[in-house]
């Protein structure tokens, strides 16, 4: 760890120390003016120590990509299909090695070393006929899987153009096959236990549970062709995986998380806005904060208790909020003291998610839901997969094209609620 890394770690848990002092100078005789005074000192030090945390990670996560460049790319200059370490014992290429010879190769598999060759065999993908298809222009049979590294850059820029595919918004099952799985639900939120009865009476019939059944298939989106240059594609191994990681996740995160928000369940994902029920019908093409209030409490409290209950909405739907207050005046929209962004009505206070997928404010639209985000199921199938064509479209250099195949399916309709506009 370098000593500006112990540094700013040590300026940090100072910051946190302070905040945490004049947080608690705050008691029941403290006078709101100045509680007032305290609360904003409050604040600044957080502020100071967030930026502070921001750049600690930052530091290590530069340190950590280089310290993985220098160990993960093992091979030699001359094409020798091994490398020495220090004491003579040979070193195997690593995945991310491979892969990124497989690029300054052109495409070429048969233009690299045997074992960079078999190593990159290991994340070979076959392409099915359907597949091929739908990535019209590939020469290959298969494509190769991103290494961990680059698939970091592709994770991160699909999240930027929304939340439905990251790992912490909804549920997210990783399969490696593509078989049609079936996710098993209860209806009893309304049931409770019968009394006791009686001894020796008759114990009743009871209410009989009720089963439902969700089912997630496979479907592939591609990112469509991208031209790489011979000079990209024989650069850094670090600036190939961000620059492609971030143009081809740019193209699949529009894609993917479109259909996971307003799917239509047809040969696509059943978007969690379609797959939500009906919460509140507004009484006209827009909507006010007695209205927001009620649409939240369409939500049954044992939903509204868990973790991921929140709600999602575009910006432009997000404005429209902003400008709302409620009966004390105060906006509808807050920033918390921990940072986040909540919506506070009544006595509800609760995060919320843009998603620029959703729809507009407009006549029978659904711009907005509540419920617990838990409850809608992301299908992953497999990795990211990469497949390159190296015809004389894109001579000297080569196109690539990745693709993901993935579902989505609301599990539990009534945990997640849609305001819909008048018509």
């Amino acid at each position: 760890m370098s000593k500006t890394m112990k540094e700013m770690i040590a300026a940090h848990a100072i910051l946190i120390t302070q905040a945490r002092a004049e947080n608690d100078l705050i008691t029941e005789k403290t006078s709101p003016g100045d509680q007032g005074e305290i609360e904003a000192r409050f604040e600044l030090i957080m502020g100071e120590a967030a930026t502070l945390q921001t750049r600690i990670d930052n530091r290590s996560r530069l340190e950590a990509a280089e310290a993985s460049v220098s160990a993960g790319d093992p091979r030699r200059p001359n094409g020798a299909t091994e490398a020495r370490g220090v004491e003579g014992e040979a070193v195997p290429i690593a995945y991310r090695a491979a892969f990124h010879e497989y690029l300054q190769a052109g495409g070429d598999i048969h233009s690299m070393g045997a074992e960079a060759r078999g190593v990159l065999q290991q994340g070979v993908s076959q392409f099915s006929d359907e597949q091929r298809g739908q990535i019209a222009g590939t020469g290959t049979a298969g494509g190769f899987l991103m290494p961990d590294e680059a698939m970091q850059q592709v994770v991160i820029a699909m999240a930027a153009f929304g939340p439905m595919f990251a790992d912490g918004f909804a549920t997210v099952l990783n399969t490696a096959g593509g078989a049609s799985m079936p996710i098993p639900g209860v209806d009893d939120i309304a049931n409770e236990a019968a009394a006791e009865a009686a001894e020796g009476g008759d114990k009743g019939a009871g209410t009989d549970v009720v089963f439902t059944r969700k089912t997630l298939e496979d479907h592939l989106r591609t990112t469509g062709w991208l031209g790489l240059s011979i000079q990209l594609m024989t650069g850094s191994m670090t600036g190939v995986e961000q620059l492609i990681g971030g143009l081809l996740g740019e193209r699949a995160g529009r894609k993917v998380n479109r259909e996971l928000t307003v799917g239509s369940g047809s040969s696509e994902a059943v978007g969690i806005v379609t797959g939500a029920s009906v919460g509140f019908t507004t009484a006209g093409i827009g909507f006010t904060a007695d209205e927001v209030l009620k649409f939240i409490h369409s939500v049954d409290p044992a939903y509204r208790q868990s973790p991921k209950f929140g709600l999602m909405f575009n910006d432009a739907t997000s404005l429209a909020l902003s400008l709302l207050k409620d009966g004390d005046n105060n906006y509808l929209l807050q920033l918390a003291p921990d940072g986040t962004q909540r919506i506070v009505i009544g006595n509800v206070a609760a995060k919320f998610t843009i998603n620029q997928a959703m729809p507009d404010i407009g006549a029978e639209t659904r711009p907005m839901i509540a419920g617990d985000m838990s409850k809608y199921y992301v299908r992953k199938i497999g990795g990211f997969v990469l497949g390159t064509d190296r015809s004389k479209e894109f001579w000297p250099g080569m196109g690539i094209a990745g693709y993901q195949r993935f579902d989505g399916v609301v599990a539990d309709p009534r945990a997640i609620k849609a305001m819909v506009m008048s018509a």
